[in-house]
C-alpha cells in the first residue's frame, strides 16, 4: 500500500470542513491502495462567467488531491508536504454535473512527490490532466 496512513472518508471530508475545498463542494469520495478520489459540483461556484467549468476550479480539485496524497505518504506531523508546482491542460469543456478527480502517485520519494491527477465528466471523457510536484519537508509550518 503507498499510504503510511489511511485515514476514513469521513476524516478526509471533515478536514476540508470550512476551507476553499468544502466552499467549491469538493467531498472525498474514494481511498485505494495507490490512489485518492473527489468530485465537485460544476455549478455557480466552479462556473466561469462564459459558464463553463473554471480552469481554477480544476486546478483547485487536483492540489487538493496531490496535496492529501502526500500527506498520507509522509510521517506527518513530523515532516509537511508542500506544493512546488502544478501544470493543468484543460481539454475539455464541461457546463453541468459533477467531474470526478483521481490522483496517483507518479514518484513517492524521500524529499519530493510528483502527482498526476485525471479529471473526468460524467461520461468518464477526460477535462483536466495535472501533475503536481510537492517538495517534503522536515519539521512543522510555523503557519505565518
Amino acid at each position: 500500500m503507498l499510504w503510511k496512513v489511511k485515514p476514513s472518508l469521513d476524516a478526509l471530508n471533515q478536514m476540508s470542513a470550512n476551507t476553499a475545498v468544502s466552499h467549491l463542494g469538493i467531498e472525498f469520495t474514494e481511498i485505494g491502495e495507490d490512489y485518492l478520489a473527489a468530485t465537485m459540483p460544476v455549478d455557480e461556484r466552479t462556473r466561469q462567467p462564459m459558464g463553463l467549468l473554471h480552469g481554477g476550479a480544476s486546478v483547485l480539485l487536483a492540489e487538493t488531491l496531490g496535496s492529501v496524497a502526500s500527506v498520507l505518504c509522509i510521517d506527518f506531523p513530523r515532516q509537511q508536504a508542500v506544493g512546488l508546482a502544478i501544470n493543468a491542460n484543460h481539454l475539455r469543456p464541461v457546463r453541468s454535473g459533477v467531474v470526478s478527480g483521481v490522483v496517483t502517485a507518479i514518484r513517492v520519494g524521500r524529499k519530493n512527490h510528483v502527482w498526476e491527477i485525471r479529471i473526468t465528466d460524467e461520461q468518464k471523457r477526460l477535462v483536466c490532466i495535472s501533475r503536481l510536484t510537492m517538495a517534503v519537508l522536515d519539521g512543522r509550518a510555523s503557519g505565518s
